[in-house]
């Protein structure tokens, strides 16, 4: 992940390029979607309608949208999916080669990705397609995706697993907690109502076929995995091509005698997509999107609160939004309180920021600013340490200098920072001068430590 974002800005700071990852993503996922149509026995109309109905299901269309962790696996999990089928249809064994780098760079950005390939697996196994997995390439595949993923499982084993506590803290104190049963309606809302009978036409079409059998239960071996985790409801996404495919496959038999049927299928499912792309896209103003969204959650209030991820409130914009405004400004308004302090206080002042966000926005932007690196106890940040600096002279972002600690001799708050359009808890927040440190930075560094989502 870090490498696609760096990647994205190698000419220069772009936003249009930072876009433009997630959406090239996309377009290979869509265009994944067609070769899976073609695989399930589509033809034309099959292939069209798979890539219209997958460019506009939200929950695809989100991960098409910013650079996230769930963007790689868009394309990755129905090109795994892809290259199994291909064996089980009596493709050339050495597909598993290709299967394991494929599951080795999924890894990389998501562990996801190991529950759609358990589910793949023990499927596999409980069908006669098992014959498959007896073969010295299906070991190779998997001791390929081993090698690629090895880095990352080295790097987590050296640093304590901090993923393992992340996912921990966030299912004990942050996550909704669903039942199986409300797990599977999200399943409906996130890939849109009026659009959810492709995909599940497509379940029933794999469960129904015995090649194919094994991507049908391999889905409901997944969704029964995330939902007993408690994961979020979008974890599965990335598994909705390939029940796409099936389905669109099946209309397409369905409506070859009709002239009509798959026009109106077609300009049904555009209309439908075009109706949430203002939620799902930032195509509109501000206060016209605020207004949008108000609209959406009245018309669907249950619906809305059930597909929430986590329990956080929500501010005048959805979250992923809200989480693209503001960040100028912060830096601006830390520049501020920075080049307002003596010389002598200035030389030796560290900017400590609450979470991940805050302090890349600062780093980012602080530059033009002339503002030193952030530090901040949250995730990544807690790792690469204190940076040196004695703390003696800490910018609070977002904090009153710890004060039922005691940790500093003074402190004052400067500013508070006004963000209308962030998200609730980034709006408002006080940033303060802290001096005189008690302790050891260094020493108090591990209590600051926070692994955890936003």
């Amino acid at each position: 992940m870090p490498l696609l974002a760096a990647a994205s800005q190698i000419f220069g700071h772009s936003l249009f390029l930072l876009r433009a990852v997630p959406a090239l993503f996309a377009a290979a996922c869509v265009y994944t979607t067609c070769l899976l149509a073609t695989e399930f026995g589509g033809a034309a109309f099959a292939e069209l309608f798979a890539a219209l109905v997958a460019a506009i299901t939200p929950v695809l269309m989100r991960f098409g949208t910013t650079i996230t962790t769930d963007m790689v696996g868009l394309w990755l999990w129905p090109l795994a999916a892809l290259c199994i089928l291909r064996i089980v249809k009596g493709a050339d064994p050495r597909w598993w080669l290709a299967a394991g780098a494929i599951v080795g760079v999924a890894l990389e950005s998501k562990y996801s990705v190991t529950f759609f390939v358990a589910a793949v697996v023990v499927a596999l196994l409980a069908l006669p397609q098992r014959r498959v997995l007896a073969t010295p390439w299906f070991f190779a595949g998997v001791a390929l995706a081993t090698i690629i993923a090895l880095p990352n499982f080295l790097w987590q084993a050296l640093h304590g697993y901090p993923m393992w506590t992340l996912l921990r803290d966030a299912d004990e104190y942050k996550n909704v907690q669903l039942t199986p049963l409300q797990y599977a309606a999200t399943q409906i809302l996130i890939t849109h109502p009026l659009l959810a009978p492709v995909w599940l036409i497509g379940l029933w079409t794999l469960l129904r076929r015995t090649t194919e059998r094994f991507l049908g239960v391999a889905y409901l071996l997944l969704i029964a995995q995330i939902s007993l985790l408690h994961g979020k409801h979008y974890y599965a996404g990335a598994v909705y091509p390939i029940l796409i495919a099936a389905g669109a496959v099946s209309i397409e038999r369905w409506t070859a005698r009709s002239a009509l049927w798959r026009p109106a299928l077609a300009a049904y499912a555009l209309v439908a997509g075009i109706l949430l792309v203002p939620l799902l896209m930032p195509v509109l103003p501000e206060r016209t999107m605020s207004a949008y969204d108000r609209v959406a959650q009245s018309m669907l209030a249950r619906e809305v609160t059930l597909a929430r991820t986590d329990g956080s409130t929500i501010g005048n914009l959805p979250p992923d939004w809200a989480d693209m405004h503001g960040w100028r400004e912060l830096a601006a308004a830390v520049a501020r309180v920075y080049h307002s302090l003596p010389p002598a206080q200035r030389a030796q002042a560290g900017i400590l920021a609450s979470n991940y966000g805050e302090a890349a926005a600062i780093d980012f932007f602080g530059a033009q600013y002339g503002l030193p690196p952030v530090i901040s106890g949250h995730n990544q940040y807690w790792i690469w340490g204190t940076r040196g600096y004695s703390g003696n002279v800490i910018i609070d972002v977002h904090g009153e200098c710890d004060r039922d600690a005691r940790l500093f001799r003074t402190y004052r708050v400067a500013t508070h920072f006004s963000n209308p359009w962030g998200r609730p808890f980034e709006n408002g927040f006080p940033i303060s001068v802290c001096e005189g440190i008690t302790t050891p930075l260094a020493s108090f560094w591990p209590k600051l430590r926070n692994y955890n989502q936003i």
